[in-house]
């Protein structure tokens, strides 16, 4: 066990993590010099610079006459995925901090670095990008000394796309990181911290082994859903997957059991021997719980049967995503999807398109509220056609986020303008360095779902780095708005809003729909309601053909003839004319400013 180092890579998005592991794995001869960033193989990934999915790689390195074992446990940097995130840190014994030296400490990086220090790893810190002809090493060395108090000398400077000290990060994880401690007699105790799908030998699961040993044939057991399976294969994870006979305390790898259901992997759950289980869980684990919802449907109603065969596969891959049946007058059959955040809904929408050739319309997104009602009753919903009757309710609680923005002082008005317009409250603000200020804000989270994120980044020209963490629920003055279609309630254009901002955002809406409803043969009227209440109304003009170009001279009763044989016309298609709503007037809510 004292040849093994687990550690992973915590940074903010586009900091050149997936570069630098890519230069590890190279110097350590785990593959040869090949396309960048092996570790993110979704095209998704690579387009975007994100990583979406956590993996783990072995690699190998020999030190001073002795082989050391390194396992790599990359993480995703988005702050949508930071339970996936403190379930790799609990994994590690270090981290490596990843800073950006163009760009600076940003508000993930310090977020994640919090929970590496919350289980007591031993931190590294590198300065990548040193190569950049705008680097700022220096500036980038007092951010880091005084967020983590280190010693200047400890810091390393490297470069992901040069390979330049790549050879120190290793050396550093092998002498400064502790092995992982565990004891091999004790019962079997692994900690999941991810799983992948393979469509011919189920859930793949990814553990790392705290105490015990596991033999390939033994059967295991799952703590929180208390599942039982015979583990067919166990091994560890190089760029392919390299079976062992055992995997014991300290090692990361793998366990194939033949799985089919994601719902049975849990991350954060705990693996253990069916004859001597351990005698607790490992700490931590919690329930992924998704936090903004939206209504996903076939543009094809006939497309309903393969949307949900796509979903479900999707599901495979990502545990987190959460799905139910639901139908619209608007929209037909479709579901009300489960997402954790605006980024995981986007890349979740764009995989449905790509994998699996399903082209969708998803609603406005909303959060959770909850509805105490006039008995005492408490309801969770999570679409606004669920409210109760507005007589029955008491008052509705909302979600708070406690947010965290970084930005340079020169954004600062334009960015506490539009915190405030999001019904934000600042608690407190503090200078990082210099010219860069941190804030932080009590925001609901449902101002947050639709466009906050672009806004933020518009107003900063990209500076400003934004996460958050969810609080708890307050209680808030919020009311439903109906989009009515010619006196149709469009169910999917429905959202709840703020008393004070409704007026607006329904005028807004009713302008912005005008724009991207066809004309019909007949008056569209598009209202903006407030319960029986009318708020805004635009109308879209209907076409008319003109009747009067035959007529040349003659009698007007003959001219007015013809116009009211064409007003009945109009009426009776009125009466069984419906109007048809395009997708991208969904789409154009979304980015209402």
């Amino acid at each position: 066990m004292k040849h093994i180092r687990n550690f992973c890579i915590i940074a903010h998005i586009d900091h050149g993590k997936s570069t630098l592991a890519d230069r590890m794995l190279e110097y350590t001869g785990t593959v040869a010099i090949t396309e960048n960033q092996v570790l993110d193989n979704m095209d998704l990934e690579r387009e975007r610079g994100i990583t979406i999915k956590s993996h783990a790689i072995q690699m190998e390195h020999e030190l001073d006459g002795e082989r050391y074992m390194l396992n790599l446990i990359d993480t995703p940097g988005h702050v949508d995925f930071s339970y996936e995130v403190s379930r790799s840190i609990a994994a590690c014994e270090g981290a490596l901090l990843v800073v950006d030296a163009t760009q600076g400490v940003q508000a993930q990086t310090i977020s994640n670095l919090y929970m590496a220090i919350d289980h007591d790893l031993e931190i590294i810190p590198v300065i990548n990008k040193i190569d950049m002809p705008n680097a700022m090493p220096e500036e980038v060395e007092d951010e880091i000394v005084e967020l983590i108090g280190c010693d200047r000398s400890e810091i390393i400077r490297a470069s992901g796309k040069t390979g330049e000290g790549v050879d120190k990060v290793i050396e550093a994880v092998i002498k400064r990181i502790p092995a992982p401690v565990g004891d091999v007699s004790e019962p079997l105790q692994a900690l999941i911290f991810d799983s992948v799908f393979n469509p011919f030998r189920g859930i793949i699961t990814i553990c790392k082994i705290v105490n015990g040993k596991i033999h390939q044939g033994d059967k295991v057991k799952f703590v929180q859903t208390g599942m039982e399976y015979d583990a067919d294969e166990v091994g560890v994870l190089k760029l392919q997957m390299e079976p062992h006979k055992t995997l014991a305390a300290g090692e990361v790898g793998y366990i194939i059991s033949g799985i089919k259901d994601a719902t049975e992997v849990k991350v954060g759950d705990t693996v253990t021997h069916t004859e001597r289980p351990c005698s607790k869980a490992i700490s931590g684990f919690q329930e992924v719980k998704p936090m903004v919802f939206a209504g996903v449907y076939p543009i094809d109603p006939a497309e309903y049967e393969n949307l949900r065969a796509s979903l479900e596969k999707l599901q495979l891959n990502d545990a987190s995503l959460t799905f139910m049946p639901e139908s619209s007058q608007a929209l037909g059959f479709g579901f009300r999807c489960g997402f954790l955040g605006l980024l995981h809904m986007e890349i979740v929408q764009e995989r449905l398109g790509r994998e699996f050739n399903t082209e969708v319309i998803t609603t406005v997104p909303n959060v959770s509220y909850k509805v105490h009602d006039k008995l005492g009753n408490v309801t969770e919903v999570h679409n606004p056609s669920e409210l109760p009757e507005v007589t029955k309710i008491e008052f509705i609680e909302e979600p708070y986020i406690k947010a965290n923005i970084i930005t340079s002082a020169d954004y600062y008005g334009p960015i506490i303008k539009l915190c405030l317009d999001k019904r934000g409250e600042l608690v407190n603000e503090q200078y990082v360095s210099g010219n860069r200020v941190e804030l932080h804000l009590m925001m609901p989270l449902g101002e947050i779902v639709i466009d906050f994120y672009d806004k933020l980044k518009s107003i900063s020209k990209g500076y400003a780095s934004f996460d958050y963490t969810i609080d708890s629920y307050r209680p808030s003055k919020l009311i439903k708005l109906d989009i009515l279609l010619n006196g149709d309630s469009v169910d999917a254009l429905s959202t709840l809003t703020h008393f004070d901002n409704a007026t607006s955002f329904g005028r807004k809406m009713c302008v912005k729909l005008k724009e991207l409803i066809p004309r019909q043969q007949f008056d569209i009227a598009i209202q903006a309601a407030i319960g029986a209440k009318i708020i805004a109304r635009e109308t879209v003009k209907q076409i008319r053909k003109d009747v009067l170009a035959k007529c040349y001279g003659g009698d007007v009763s003959r001219k007015r003839k013809l116009l009211e044989k064409q007003k009945k016309g109009k009426k009776r298609m009125k009466q069984i004319g419906n109007v048809q709503v395009p997708q991208n007037a969904f789409l154009a809510v979304l980015k209402l400013d």
